[in-house]
């Protein structure tokens, strides 16, 4: 008897649905496929690229020329709306071939086998098929806000073990002074090595969008936990913006505002607005007739409700204009034209360039660094969005930079990695925004490689970089930089900068 039921339980059993996602890849191109700075490569499947030496002179602010864009047969890029890695696989896709069967009724021999139990099975949706994978589910809820995860390939990166002693390597013992290099031991979802991607910090979640690897260019959303360093790939719906690089993404709130950005030839202009609470993109319609041109490579800056957005490239050429995006009531932005540059030659204005960084001090708009397309700059000025007046500041020593960050670090401005003109670096500059003056300090621990196009944020005395490609290979790596607090951080919280 107890057989035979057995046996009548398992035939109850549904069936396994088996589902395949389907997914696109667009492939663009990588700073690496042309020696020119900024040029912007549009390869076909039929030739691969071709890596050059890590000496070359990454991308192009100017577009390609008409022979060389896509074929009209293709299907436009703005039309995907999803990206090529995000399909969550607890959605399965009709369009792949896989039926899905209408929900199953339990019969009454069921339901009369239940009633007999003493001990009701649970009623679970997802089968954890590890202990380990168990744990660090457990551990996410409890750590991170973001609950609902899902990847493109379903897998989890468990905690990494602790190296051992005898093969790890040796490095030297950093005084309690010193800042310290170390690599971030990361968990979770899986995640694309990024270029060219936004990294933007709220509470102690890391919210990294968009950006490309070698191949192609993602509109994927992660996550990461800047406590845990825990990965995870939340389910979003809404207007999900086109596969994007080289756009700005300012939190404003609770929210995510991405203006611009591109892939391959194509460059925009439009506006996304994430709200990370429910993860519901938006594309909100923009009050008045003025509006930047398209762009990327440009930067944003939040000051008193205001997104302030400098320079860039729009695919011809490269840009020096001052936007202003009012943020005040989300549903109902605008734009203000807030510097209209001359066009001649004016030493009071810095020249157009992209690829820089900008950083606001209180009124104070910092630009470093950039490039026009064919030179690689060294200057620093600054711009007073109250009295609209620019100036530069006279530095005795100069170091030129294009696609690095910049982080503020109480009166530091903590500049890491970018391409010089020549190569890629890794070192640590520091610009004293009191006495605007560059200092080089000594980082201990082991470095990273040299690289560009990543991303930065600080949370907690600590400066997380995250990905970034050094002309040969994309990375998709979180490194911390440790910093000495008493040394550095607190040394000086409230000051002005005077130039």
């Amino acid at each position: 008897m107890a057989d035979a039921s057995k046996s009548k339980r398992a035939s109850m059993k549904p069936p396994a649905i088996k589902t395949k996602v389907s997914s696109k890849s667009t492939r663009i191109g990588s700073p690496r496929d042309k020696p020119d700075i900024y040029q912007d490569s549009d390869e076909t499947d039929d030739e691969p690229p071709v890596p050059l030496p890590r000496s070359h002179t990454p991308g192009q602010l100017a577009g390609k020329s008409p022979k060389d864009r896509r074929r009209p047969a293709e299907i436009p890029i703005r039309n995907r709306s999803q990206s090529a890695t995000q399909a969550p696989p607890s959605r399965p896709s009709t369009s792949s071939g896989a039926k899905i069967p209408p929900p199953l009724t339990e019969s009454p021999e069921r339901m009369e086998d239940k009633e007999n139990r003493s001990r009701p099975l649970p009623r679970t949706t997802s089968v954890i098929t590890n202990r380990a994978m168990a744990v660090a589910t457990i551990s996410a809820s409890r750590k991170s806000s973001v609950i609902e995860q899902a990847s493109a390939s379903g897998e989890h990166r468990p905690f990494p073990l602790l190296p051992d002693p005898k093969k790890a390597p040796q490095v030297a013992h950093a005084p309690a002074s010193g800042m310290y290099w170390s690599k971030a031991p990361t968990s979770g979802a899986p995640h694309s090595c990024l270029r060219a991607h936004t990294t933007t910090l709220i509470g102690s979640n890391v919210y990294i969008f968009g950006g490309c690897d070698s191949n192609a260019c993602f509109n994927t959303l992660y996550v990461l936990d800047a406590d845990a360093f825990y990965w995870s790939v939340p389910l979003v719906v809404g207007e999900v913006p086109a596969p994007l690089r080289a756009m700005t993404c300012t939190a404003v709130g609770k929210k995510l505002v991405v203006f611009g950005g591109g892939d391959g030839p194509a460059y925009y202009n439009d506006i996304y607005v994430l709200d990370t609470i429910n993860f519901r993109w938006s594309k909100p319609k923009i009050l008045g007739d003025k509006f930047p041109s398209k762009r990327r490579a440009h930067t944003a800056c939040l000051y008193k409700n205001g997104i302030y957005v400098f320079g860039g490239g729009d695919g011809i050429r490269a840009l020096n204009d001052i936007w202003r995006l009012d943020v005040s009531d989300i549903n109902r932005m605008s734009w203000k034209l807030v510097y209209d540059p001359s066009g001649d030659a004016d030493e009071d204005e810095p020249k157009a360039r992209g690829y820089h960084t900008a950083n606001m001090v209180g009124s104070k708009l910092i630009i470093y660094g950039g490039s026009d397309g064919g030179e690689c700059f060294d200057d620093v000025w600054v711009y007073d969005v109250d009295t609209h007046v620019w100036k530069e500041v006279d530095l005795p020593v100069t170091f030129r930079r294009l696609s690095h960050t910049a982080t503020i670090v109480g009166s530091y401005l903590f500049v890491i990695g970018g391409h010089d003109g020549n190569d890629y670096c890794n070192d640590l500059l520091l610009l004293n925004l009191v006495t605007m003056t560059w200092d080089k300090r000594k980082v201990y621990g082991q470095p990273p490689s040299g690289r560009g196009y990543h991303g930065t944020v600080l949370h907690d005395s600590r400066v997380l970089m995250i990905g970034g490609f050094d002309g040969n290979q994309v990375f998709g790596d979180v490194t911390i930089l440790e910093l000495a607090v008493h040394a550095y951080y607190s040394q000086i919280s409230h000051f002005t900068i005077e130039v």
